[in-house]
Order: structure tokens, then sequence, then C-alpha cells
């Protein structure tokens, strides 16, 4: 498997497929979800050469769960997790990484990440606070999710920002325009969340409807469907009309449509690693020909050209789910 440099850290490699460890919570978002699959997820990544894990403070059980997962195997593994953008306090940074050391069951994390901007807590003292969780040896190194370029410039001036993870995909490309451009001249690596599509990637659905209510929930979709909060119109006909024009080229390739679309995304300048989502060992060996799979250079230009109508209707807003964006 090829491995990569996470950032300008040369010192430490991934995968170019990371295990997001969310799922491992189960509850009211994930459903029912067994310790033992989530275990078994973790074991099978590692026996296929995975190495890197994600996970949050903010994913309720999930770091205890890795955590048990990884026991006697982490030097195996290279761990991300992150602080919430509520405990961005310098003396919050610090509770927060602790109480993360202790629920994984290690020393130390590879790379902390703040979970999302807050603008009430002046920057420069949250980068304080993690160069001295970095001084002390309890996180090797640090980056940040959901920071477009206004907060990313800021944390590119304060210190050492190894990676910048953010929704990236096929059908969410917004961050080609500015974000992409900054990590790339500033070593910052991309790692990648929703590179399916949360599903729509995959091929499994036809249509908006089919979409399960709780995932219909992106600026993709109409305002009127359950759970949204954006407000706006959405785009369904012009995204399962792109859904349509990918599918096609895969077939052509004679492969699979999620193995299509998450090798034209290993293949972007500047990704570091792709957040893939795995509740047992058997769905994490069903993303692993992804990896085998390089697409020509006309077949990244043929599949970023189907998805051109979806980027631009989306416009600048790299938010997901909210109007107004809570990244700048």
């Amino acid at each position: 498997m090829e491995y990569r440099d996470l950032g300008r850290r040369g010192d430490i490699k991934v995968s170019p497929i990371a295990l997001g460890c969310w799922p491992f919570a189960g509850g009211e978002f994930w459903g029912s979800q067994e310790d033992a699959d989530s275990i078994a997820a973790v074991h099978a990544a590692l026996d296929s050469g995975v190495t890197f894990f994600d996970t949050a403070e903010g994913y309720g059980r999930s770091e205890e769960v890795l955590g048990r997962g990884l026991k006697g195997r982490r030097q195996e593994a290279v761990v991300a997790t992150k602080v919430s953008g509520v405990n961005l306090k310098p003396d919050d940074v610090a509770s927060a990484c602790d109480r993360s050391l202790h629920a994984l069951q290690t020393d130390y994390i590879d790379l902390y990440q703040i979970h999302w901007p807050n603008w009430d807590v002046p920057l420069s003292e949250t980068v304080g606070a993690l160069d001295a969780l970095q001084a002390a040896g309890k996180i090797r190194a640090y980056g940040v999710c959901n920071f477009a370029e206004t907060d990313l410039s800021e944390m590119i001036s304060l210190g050492q920002c190894a990676t910048n993870q953010m929704p990236y995909s096929l059908v969410w490309r917004g961050i080609e325009r500015a974000v992409l451009p900054l990590c790339r001249q500033n070593g910052i690596g991309i790692i990648c969340y929703s590179p399916l599509a949360q599903g729509v990637l995959t091929g499994r659905y036809a249509n908006a409807d089919e979409v399960p209510e709780g995932l219909a929930r992106t600026r993709h979709y109409s305002s009127e469907r359950k759970h949204s909060q954006h407000g706006e119109p959405g785009l369904e006909e012009e995204l399962f009309g792109a859904v349509a024009r990918i599918r096609s080229i895969a077939a052509d390739l004679g492969e699979p449509m999620a193995a299509v679309a998450l090798a034209w995304l290993r293949q972007q300048d500047g990704v570091t690693s792709l957040l893939v989502g795995a509740r047992n060992a058997d769905e994490v060996r069903r993303n692993l020909p992804s990896l085998e799979l390089t697409l020509s250079d006309d077949d990244l230009q043929q599949l970023s050209a189907a998805t051109e109508t979806v980027k631009e209707l989306l416009g600048t807003n790299l938010d997901m789910w909210s109007v107004p964006s809570r990244m700048r």
C-alpha cells in the first residue's frame, strides 16, 4: 500500500484511506452498533494495511471503542482525534486532550485537530495550548477541520498546521476554489470527509426520494426535506444527473462506482487521505479495491466535467448543511 506524508510532517506516514470511527458510537445518529463489530473493523483495517484512524471527543463512545480496538496494536496505528469548538480556551484544550488520551488508552495522539472554528476564542490562544501539548509529548502534530480560507490563513500565520479536514467528493468540490490551493502552497494535507457523499456516490440511490431522511439534509437537497436546516431549494435533479453520468463512466471502465469516485479523489493533488466509515470487518474490506485503481488523466477529466454543474450551483459556501456557513 502507498503511504503518504501527513501534510508537512514527513515523519508521520498514513494510509491513503482512513477508518472514520464515528459509527462506533452507535446511538441515535448511527443506530445500533455492537462494540465487537467495531473492534473487528479496527483489526481488519490494520491487517489490510489501513493505519490511519479518525475520531473525536464529540463522537460519543467512539474514542473509547477505538482505544479498545487498538489495545496491543497501538504502535501500528496513526490516531487522529479532535477537540470540540466549545473547548478551545487553553485550559479547556489541555483538559480535553487528557480526556481523549484516557479514552483512547494511549499516552500520545498522532494528530490533534480543532473540530470547528470558535470565533469567540482568539485562535492564537488555542494554538499556544496546542504548542504546549506538542512540547509535552501528548500530541505529535496538530491540524484543523472545517477551516475555510480566512480561518486557515490565520492558522497558517500562527502555527505548524499539518492538515485540514474538509468535505470533498466528486459532488462537493467547493474547496477547489481557494482552500485546496492554499493547502497545497503551504504543505497542508487535506483529509477528506464524506468522500462518497453519504452513500450517493456508491450508486445505491436512483433519486433523492430514495435517500434516507437523516442523509438527505445537505445543501444538495431541498430544504423541504425532513431535518434540513439550510433553507435553500437544493439541486436534486442536477445531483442525480451527475450521479448518472458518473455511473456511466464507471460502467465503461468496468469498475464499481464507489471505487471510481474514491480513486478520483485519492488522485487529486494535495489530498492526503479519505475518511471511509465502516461498521464491521466486511465493510472495511469492501473499500480496499479502490486503492488498486488508478484512473487515467482522461478519466479524471471526464469525471470532473460530469460534476462541474453541481460544483457551480453549490457556490462558495463550503458548509454542507448550514446557511449561513459555519466556515469562513
